[in-house]
């Protein structure tokens, strides 16, 4: 069995967005549960992706399609993970850039690679304002907030969002990261947030890091 769990991660690695959903479909056709699928083959793939592109093993092209063949062998596998009771998660983070900001290349990757660790991503998408935010996570039961900000003149509004958190009695069960271009471990210390994610592979281990996950 462990053959299977290993060609479908070394076809995950190397993107192959034909063969790691029919694979992760014929090991479910074959009685394989779909969690283990999942514990076994898909997550393990994707922590190496992580790590090949925090080495430069890897770059952006290369971690997107590996990223998005784990999203379609996850839809092979969503009605049964549903069916035997939910896939168990790291927790749940809420993505968003922040309001007056439209860029999302990097946010989309952290999101990606969240999800391929085994975080359940709720991606608000840009533009995305403190209130927002705040909804998010009371919706959700969110344990983590990831913002993110390429523009200098967009980097206040993360002060805001972790200001609105506190306001609405949410910090103390919330971690907050923050990330993108201009953004800076002294600067995310400032605005009291708790992490920062230098790029999507280092967010993803500062995420597990701050949940305990690690």
């Amino acid at each position: 069995m462990s053959d299977v769990f290993t060609r479908i991660t070394e076809e995950l690695i190397a993107g192959n967005l034909k063969e790691v959903p029919e694979m992760c479909r014929r090991a479910a056709e074959d009685g394989v549960p779909a969690q283990e699928i999942l514990d076994k083959s898909l997550f393990p793939g994707m922590e190496v992706v992580g790590q090949r592109m925090k080495t430069g093993e890897m770059f952006i092209p290369e971690v997107l399609r590996s990223a998005k063949a784990m999203q379609a062998g996850l839809e092979v596998l969503k009605d049964r993970l549903v069916d035997a009771g939910g896939s168990s998660h790291l927790g749940v983070v809420v993505l968003g850039t922040v309001q007056g900001d439209m860029h999302d290349i990097g946010k989309n990757l952290v999101g990606m690679l969240m999800e391929g660790a085994g975080f359940k991503v709720v991606d608000l998408g840009v533009d995305i304002k403190p209130e927002q935010f705040v909804a998010a996570v009371s919706e959700h039961d969110a344990a983590l907030v990831g913002m993110s900000a390429l523009l200098t003149t967009t980097m206040p509004k993360m002060e805001e969002t972790v200001k609105a958190l506190a306001e609405a009695g949410l910090r103390g069960r919330v971690k907050v990261m923050a990330g993108g271009a201009p953004v800076t471990p002294k600067f995310v210390e400032q605005i009291g947030a708790d992490g920062y994610g230098a790029d999507a592979g280092g967010a993803v281990d500062t995420a597990k890091q701050l949940l305990g996950a690690a």
